[in-house]
């Protein structure tokens, strides 16, 4: 007996030694660094494209989950991508629940609303990664740069001030290609679509660019293919070139912090009726 208590005395030694705690402030889950979240989503999207997706974490168990704890202990990605139907992210990823955080908006822009959620992904939810996806046959990509052309349609009021963030990737890939005609040119403005899009994020951005600069955060272009189901990774020193393109640019936004201000006077509730002579008043 008096052996058993030894050992399991220094049992409980070695793993306080190690840093074993039952604490709360105990990370539940371990998340991969940027490179092995990126590497988690490479190997989902091989899986998705073989046909052998796991499908993991959903099931029933990881709903209850999701029921009582909190995302940031398990999300390992931000993805901000497009609307369109045919890009179904946490499918083609091969992810489930409480795995990545996703920001959907038609041709997949970065205004403010989008940076904003960005940021909530990256220094709130914690995501090691964020990936800036665009899609093959990108509708929005494709109403622009027809528009450029001069072969435009009339549109609903909201759309043209929601797609004016791909104009300049469109005139770019107009420049850089200028041979291109027609809708040759539409695959090459999709890339640069992703580009603008990191630029206007870096652009909006301190908090992003920070987490980038130090280490804690990745951001990474692609392009999925709606007819395959594969992605393109696009090459990693453009991301750095545009961080340091950004980064020289005096019109970038410095503070990385919301004035309080900005976040706007308390909403009085509904004020109570003032009682008149006619109300009667009851003690």
């Amino acid at each position: 007996m008096k052996k058993l208590s030894i050992f399991l005395a220094g049992v409980i030694f070695i793993a306080g030694a190690l840093g074993f705690s039952s604490c709360s402030d105990t990370p539940k889950h371990l998340k991969p660094s940027p490179d092995g979240a990126i590497k988690k989503l490479q190997m989902g999207n091989d899986r998705f494209v073989s046909g052998k997706s796991t499908h993991q974490n959903m099931d029933k168990e990881r709903l209850i989950q999701a029921g009582k704890e909190n995302q940031k202990d398990y999300a390992y990605a931000t993805v901000i991508t497009c609307s369109d139907s045919r890009v179904p992210v946490e499918l083609i990823f091969d992810a489930g629940v409480m795995d990545i955080f996703v920001v959907r908006v038609a041709g997949n822009v970065c205004d403010t609303d989008e940076a904003g959620s960005i940021e909530y992904g990256l220094a709130h939810v914690n995501t090691p990664v964020l990936v800036v996806l665009g899609h093959t046959q990108c509708g929005a990509v494709t109403a622009v740069t027809r528009a450029l052309q001069g072969k435009g349609h009339s549109l609903e009021r909201n759309i043209p001030p929601l797609v004016d963030n791909i104009e300049p990737a469109v005139r770019t890939a107009m420049q850089i290609y200028p041979h291109a005609q027609g809708d040759e040119i539409i695959p090459l403005a999709i890339e640069e679509n992703v580009w603008t899009s990191i630029r206007d994020l870096f652009m909006k951005s301190p908090a992003s660019r920070k987490l980038v600069k130090d280490g804690k955060a990745k951001v990474v272009g692609a392009i999925y293919d709606v007819g395959t189901g594969k992605i393109q990774w696009l090459k990693q020193a453009r991301v750095t070139n545009i961080l340091h393109e950004v980064e020289a640019n005096p019109q970038r936004a410095t503070d990385p912090m919301a004035s309080p201000k900005k976040m706007g006077p308390a909403v009085p509730g509904p004020e109570a009726p003032k009682p008149s002579a006619e109300t009667p008043q009851h003690g």
